[in-house]
């Protein structure tokens, strides 16, 4: 009777020892289990199911089997009940109903998810910082930007993101979609393309009330305002250091994960930063040199040469950069 209530309510009382994960019966549990147990385990790929049933399915994906048909387009599933949810497409029927918003689906799985909207339950829970969510893929993509591990490329620049809204969203900067008609670069949306507009028209809207310095981002403007209020309110979660935006942390949490996302397209060899990749290509395989010492006119391919070149050459000067 209990389990059946909490089905209802949407109350997940029994909790798994090994990860955490909630369940609304002690047979969901139970079940669960056997996923640490490794009783049955793929021989393949060394995945854990819950029971044989589930290992028979999921040896599918190795062996490529569809043995289910459907009767109107012919499409194939690895299971019965994935062609009876499919088989809804064609018939409209949408048997599951939401009891709070008489909202229909046409399984059980996507009325659960949907529950989570009224009762504000977030089982997924992130360990580092004790953010909840309500889809495990959301935990998912929290975690990537917690280690800055980004797993989601792109296939045409070699860009990568910590989770795939991004990467969808970049994807639109190679689809001529918001296109600038001033330089013919493109951007991932009509925002994005208005702020780039104002480097053309060198509009800056923004202006900081403490030093009037102007910006062309409201963005921009908010990290700025940091300098004067001294706020860091980015902290690093294994040293406790402390930043003024998003992107200093993640680039900074480089330094403990060791990751190494920006790879050289010419040697494979990889980098914690775009701007050291940027600088390992000019300095190994360009011959550009676009740094000149104001004294002597002698051309460096990085900044960090030249200075070298000044303080040994030329007494110390510090060079004057334009």
């Amino acid at each position: 009777m209990t389990d059946h209530r909490n089905a209802h309510t949407k109350v997940k009382t029994y909790t798994c020892t090994q990860c955490e994960k909630c369940f609304y019966t002690r047979h969901y549990l139970r079940k669960h289990m056997n996923l640490h147990s490794g009783k049955n385990k793929c021989t393949e790929c060394g995945k854990c199911c819950r029971d044989s049933q589930e290992l028979a399915v999921h040896s599918r994906s190795h062996s490529g089997e569809k043995p289910f048909e459907c009767t109107v387009c012919s499409k194939r599933f690895t299971t019965a009940h994935h062609l009876v949810v499919h088989s809804r497409i064609h018939s409209g029927e949408k048997p599951y109903k939401c009891h709070v918003c008489e909202k229909v689906f046409n399984n059980s799985g996507t009325l659960q998810k949907h529950m989570m909207v009224h009762t504000g339950d977030k089982p997924y829970l992130c360990k580092m910082c004790g953010k909840r969510f309500r889809k495990r893929v959301s935990l998912t993509d929290h975690r990537n930007a917690h280690t800055g591990v980004k797993i989601y490329a792109c296939t045409q620049c070699e860009k990568c993101y910590y989770n795939r809204r991004y990467l969808q969203r970049h994807m639109d900067v190679h689809s001529d979609k918001n296109k600038c008609a001033e330089c013919g670069k493109c951007y991932r949306d009509s925002r994005a393309l208005a702020e780039h507009r104002r480097s053309h028209s060198g509009e800056k809207p923004f202006e900081c009330t403490v030093c009037s310095k102007r910006f062309a981002q409201a963005g921009n403007l908010v990290t700025h305002s940091r300098i004067h209020s001294g706020e860091k309110p980015y902290k690093c979660y294994v040293c406790d250091k402390v930043f003024k935006d998003n992107g200093t942390l993640h680039k900074h949490m480089l330094v403990h994960t060791g990751d190494k996302p920006y790879k050289c397209s010419l040697c494979d060899k990889h980098f914690s930063h775009s701007r050291s990749l940027q600088e390992h290509k000019r300095y190994v395989h360009s011959d550009r040199r676009p740094y000149e010492c104001p004294h002597c006119g002698k051309l460096f391919k990085t900044n960090s040469d030249l200075r070298k070149h000044v303080r040994r050459i030329h007494t110390g000067a510090e060079p004057k950069l334009t």
